[in-house]
């Protein structure tokens, strides 16, 4: 029978995408773990594998469209043994949801964010497709052409074994799963995987500024101009107005004085080996901030936290995001294990990352979770800012420009190169004192730079 493709949840808080592009065209063999096209997301360009195998029978939403609805169908699979050019567009989507791509099976933690002017982050991934019980015996078991042939050299009674592809679809590995355990054990360990979830008490609605038309009407007809919003753009408003409204969060802020890092700075780049002609590495004063603000983290565990209901999640790695800005919004890659990574590795991850930001091409693994971020605006001079945290993150820093200001030393003005940083805090997670505990670990990596080599 046809196998419909639907529009995938390529992230968490994903409700509508772009087809960008196909990459398959009608008429062409399609493979399991074949590429078939390109999806827009509001954050990243996402590439959708196919599940089944088969015959690209209809396209039904052409690429370049866009604001397709999630679960919409948008092409059409004849299956083995079947005319594709008879195949039909169907009337209607089904109501479930093909599951994501492989690289978002690995995200667990929550997507896009913000702060203020802001970093961008992540959310819980979606809930996995429910799957249908197995055909009763003499029912023709819902199953991909190559499953079917699978079973069928195994010996093995499609109406025994129990689906985990779409709308409960016999997929290659539920069959692999049935010649180890035996078909008889696969439909019950499935059929568990289908138990729902406990239902979570509904949250109280947010508050809501004035509509459109109030707004509209302070001003005079033809004194603006509408831009709509793109995809992006709402999910920041969105996590923004939930973030501020969900955590109650308490500022803390340090001056750090900057001289003897910018001369490690300057030493360090001076001896960076070449590499093709080319310094292997150019350390920037960001690329140091990320380190040790990873490093406070690992000084102080107990602030490298994240709050649920039920516990406190003390995290095993400090991995901090990093809000990169990109055309029309922001986004936050996230350096994995910070602490443990040298500065140079640390510099030309964060430029590699930040070049694949801007032509939207991270996975979600690379921008969802951390368990900290960065928010640096002192490239355009700001002095100091508070930015908002990104949930599932406890804390943020937001991190201002460095400048020579007067100080006192040895009761003697002097004149040092400063930068203010606030450390916004989830108030539940870590408290004033935590904070203010976190912020001298990092005030003391900044001023003593050396521990950051050792």
């Amino acid at each position: 029978m046809p196998v419909n493709i639907l529009m995938p949840a390529l992230s968490p808080t994903m409700e509508k995408g772009n087809l960008a592009k196909w990459l398959k065209k009608e008429g062409d063999t399609i493979k399991a773990g074949d590429i078939i096209a390109e999806i827009e997301t509001d954050k990243a360009t996402m590439e959708v594998e196919a599940v089944d195998e088969g015959v690209l029978a209809k396209i039904v939403v052409p690429e370049g469209t866009a604001d397709v609805a999630v679960n919409e169908v948008i092409g059409v699979i004849a299956g083995e043994g079947e005319d594709a050019k008879s195949v039909s567009a169907p009337s209607a989507a089904p109501a479930k949801a093909e599951p994501a791509p492989k690289a978002e099976a690995k995200a667990a933690t929550p997507a896009p964010a913000v702060s203020a002017p802001a970093a961008a982050a992540a959310a819980a991934a979606p809930a996995p497709v429910a799957q249908a019980p197995a055909a009763a015996s003499g029912e023709r078991a819902f199953a991909s052409p190559l499953a079917r042939r699978l079973a069928k050299e195994a010996g093995i009674d499609l109406s025994k074994v129990q689906g985990s592809g779409p709308h409960g679809r016999i997929v290659e590995k539920d069959i692999e799963a049935a010649k180890q355990g035996g078909a008889a054990k696969a439909a019950p360990a499935a059929a568990a995987a289908t138990a729902p979830a406990a239902a979570k008490p509904a949250s109280a609605p947010l508050a809501s500024g004035p509509s459109d038309e109030q707004v509209k009407k302070l001003f005079a007809p033809g004194s603006y101009e509408e831009i709509p919003h793109d995809g992006m753009r709402k999910t920041i408003a969105r996590r923004l107005t939930e973030a501020k409204q969900t955590i109650p969060h308490f500022y803390v802020t340090v001056d750090c004085e900057l001289d003897a890092l910018l001369k490690l700075r300057a030493e360090l780049n001076a001896a960076a080996p070449e590499k093709d002609g080319k310094p292997a590495y150019k350390l920037s004063v960001n690329d140091m901030v990320i380190k040790a603000l990873a490093l406070a983290l690992r000084a102080v565990p107990d602030a490298n936290v994240s709050w649920t209901d039920g516990a406190m999640l003390k995290h095993k790695h400090a991995d901090v995001g990093v809000a990169v800005s990109i055309p029309g919004g922001l986004i936050t890659p996230i350096v994995r294990d910070a602490c443990h990574k040298t500065l140079s590795q640390i510099s030309n991850e964060m430029k590699d990352l930040a070049a694949r930001a801007k032509n939207r091409k991270l996975k979600p693994e690379e921008y969802q979770g951390g368990t900290s971020a960065v928010s640096n605006l002192g490239m355009f001079g700001v002095k100091d800012f508070a930015a908002v945290i990104n949930p599932p993150h406890a804390t943020i820093l937001a991190v201002g420009a460095g400048e020579q200001r007067a100080v006192v030393k040895g009761g003697q003005l002097a004149v040092a190169t400063v930068m203010s940083v606030t450390l916004s805090t989830d108030h539940r997670a870590v408290d004033g004192a935590l904070g203010a505990e976190l912020l001298q670990a990092f005030k003391g990596y900044i001023e003593k730079p050396m521990a950051m080599l050792v």
